[in-house]
């Protein structure tokens, strides 16, 4: 059986291998053309495609049946080639280039401000706090007790010579032929790399050349480009402290970080370290002492250096020290230095303040303190004095010291029945008769037997007084129930403790006012004209009473009319007389001069006899029931109102 012809022109081939070898032929070109005509549609354009697959018969007919392929092909290949344009060259940040190796400070290292606690006392701070009685602070103390104080800022400026360590962030912008924003980290070894530019080393670079060394690198491969550069997050610095130290040891601190603020993270100089004598040290040098002196006093920092990586701060021990108190503006201890004077600890100290005496100031040296005591030294020989270790300098005040009173410019108060009341202001050693003279005559109503004159200086003394009595009250109280224990029921005891605690709380709440009693004459017109004035004086003339005040154990107390002629009995009649616990021996009068009438004063009749004048005040105790504890209470607490308050207030007693 045959195959059918296949061959064009339906001629059979002359024989089996010869029919073989055309179907070979013709399947070979078929699968050429196939590929050829895929190769052509994947590499030309979509309108080069339509005759391909016209030729193929793979398209159908899209154009005009008059056009031939081989115009289509013409047409395509001849046509002009218009360019893609080309912009700028976009450079993104390849964050698989940069350093893996984060080496910036765990936040658990890295130095938190914190309030430190106060520094122990040294040792010459503790002599010199025993000499005065006070402590007196180092200079410089207070500086180091908050490591907040000078601390860098989080969003300080870069200063241009700041040197690029690393772990630094630095931020490259690019503008121009070629644009990109990139954060790039410096690496271990002092390098960024930039996409499509390289490697470029960074380390040790100052921070105003950075810029130009970037700009070198990316102007290889480009032009026509704009560079900004800053930094970003600075990586700590790791730094150490040594020496005379609070608290000595390694810290990281920030890359703008200087010598002041690792001192004062550190907690600055101990008792025995110096504020004066701080070296920074770096690769086995010594670059920069820094005295912080200069800072506190003058506010310079030309000393103050920008750490590096490893650099070591060492702190000395303490220079001499000198101590001074007294009026200047800046009490306190100072370090010296050599060549200083004492002048120039002085001037430490602020110099003198306004009220201080520039004539003469006491030193006392810690060599001989025991023997001389506090030196006498004039003002201008302290100009040229070396200052002595240990020594403590006390500068005295020109004012606040108590004078003579033929020396003191009074300041006294006039009030009541006179024709100018008033504030005066009296030259030294001014009397009575100087004060009166200004403030013009008495008026008609004035009653000068009753003139009062109160005195700082007699209160003084009497709160003194008072303070005595009332201790001395409380020591008895609290004895009572040792003494009285075989001789008095506990009932009774118990009572009578109360009562004398009652008293006492009364008295606690009483103050004496500093009353001056004047000889004067009840019927008289005229003060003591030759009494000394003394500052904040004041002095009240008061109106004529017209009462006498009958209190204490009677059946109604009260203020009675004054009616001349009548005695002291009479009003204690009025006031319905004693009652039956009153101690009738006891009856004292205070009279309105301040002076006290009692019928215990040797000498004196009965009380009751006596005429009576404007503004006495009758007062009758209370009769104890013979108990030394409460008579010796009651009888201070009568001694103490008749002094100092008047006995209108032993009133309280009976309520």
């Amino acid at each position: 059986m045959s195959l059918p012809d296949r061959t064009p022109g339906g001629r059979r081939g002359s024989g089996p291998a010869a029919g073989s070898r055309k179907r070979n032929g013709f399947f070979a070109h078929g699968l050429l053309l196939a590929l050829l005509g895929t190769l052509i549609g994947f590499s030309t354009p979509v309108a080069a495609q339509d005759p391909l697959g016209d030729m193929m018969g793979g398209n159908p007919p899209s154009r005009d049946a008059q056009s031939s392929p081989d115009e289509d092909w013409d047409a395509w290949f001849n046509a002009p080639v218009e360019p893609e344009p080309v912009g700028p060259v976009v450079i993104e940040s390849d964050r698989t280039a940069q350093p893996t190796d984060d080496r910036r400070a765990p936040e658990a290292d890295r130095v938190r401000p914190r309030q430190r606690p106060p520094a122990q006392p040294g040792e010459f701070e503790r002599f010199v706090a025993a000499v005065l009685g006070y402590p007196l602070p180092r200079f410089g103390s207070t500086l180091v007790g908050d490591t907040r104080a000078f601390a860098p800022s989080t969003n300080a400026t870069v200063p241009p010579d700041y040197r690029i360590n690393p772990g630094d962030t630095v931020s490259l912008g690019l503008t121009g032929s070629v644009e990109g924003a990139l954060q790039l980290t410096v690496d271990s070894n002092g390098r960024i790399f930039v996409p499509r530019i390289g490697a470029v080393n960074v380390g040790g670079v100052r921070y105003g050349d950075l810029e130009g060394v970037l700009r070198g690198a990316v102007g290889r491969e480009f032009r026509e480009f704009n560079v900004s550069v800053s930094v970003g997050e600075l990586r700590g610095l790791r730094v150490y402290v040594t020496g005379f130290v609070a608290s000595p040891g390694a810290y990281t601190v920030s890359s703008l970080s200087t010598v002041v603020n690792a001192v004062l993270a550190a907690g600055g100089p101990n008792a025995s370290g110096s504020f004066r004598s701080i070296s920074l040290q770096r690769n086995g040098r010594t670059i920069a002492t820094l005295d912080l002196y200069d800072l506190l006093l003058n506010g310079d920092k030309s000393s103050d250096v920008v750490l590096q990586n490893e650099d070591v701060i060492f702190i000395g021990p303490v220079r001499d020290q000198v101590a001074i108190t007294g009026s200047v503006n800046n009490r306190g201890i100072f370090e010296t230095a050599p060549g200083e004077s004492l002048d120039d600890l002085l001037r430490y100290a602020g110099g003198p303040s306004s009220v201080a005496d520039q004539d003469r100031l006491l030193v006392a040296n810690v060599s001989n303190i025991n023997q001389s005591g506090w030196q006498s030294l004039a003002w201008a020989e302290a100009l040229t004095t070396a200052p002595e270790a240990g020594g403590i300098i006390r500068v005295l005040p020109a004012v606040g010291l108590t004078q003579p009173l033929e020396r003191q410019a009074v300041l006294v108060t006039i009030e009541g029945e006179v024709e100018r009341p008033g504030n005066y202001y009296l030259r030294p050693g001014s009397t009575m008769a100087d004060l009166i003279a200004q403030a013009g005559a008495f008026t008609p109503r004035a009653y000068l037997y009753g003139t009062r004159v109160l005195r700082d200086s007699i209160r003084i003394q009497q709160e003194e007084g008072f303070a005595q009595a009332i201790a001395s009250l409380e020591l008895s109280l609290a004895a009572a129930p040792i003494t009285n224990r075989r001789t008095r029921s506990a009932e009774d005891a118990q009572e009578d403790q109360g009562f004398a605690l009652a008293i006492i709380e009364q008295l606690k709440t009483r103050r004496p006012d500093g009353r001056i009693i004047l000889d004067v004459e009840p019927g008289g017109e005229g003060l003591p004209m030759a009494l000394l004035l003394e500052n904040n004086d004041r002095v009240l003339i008061p109106p004529r009473p017209v009462t006498v005040g009958v209190f204490g154990a009677v059946f109604q107390p009260g203020s009675f009319a004054e009616s001349a002629g009548d005695r002291i009995g009479h009003y204690l009649a009025k006031a319905g007389g004693p009652t039956r616990i009153a101690d009738r021996s006891g009856l004292f009068v205070v009279r309105a001069n301040g002076s006290v009438v009692s019928q215990q004063q040797r000498g004196r009749g009965n009380v009751l006899d006596e005429y009576a004048m404007p503004g006495d005040i009758i007062f009758v105790p209370v009769q104890t029931r013979g108990n030394s504890l409460l008579d010796r209470v009651i009888e201070v607490a009568t001694a103490i109102y008749q002094v100092s308050l008047g006995a209108v207030g032993l009133k309280v007693l009976t309520e």
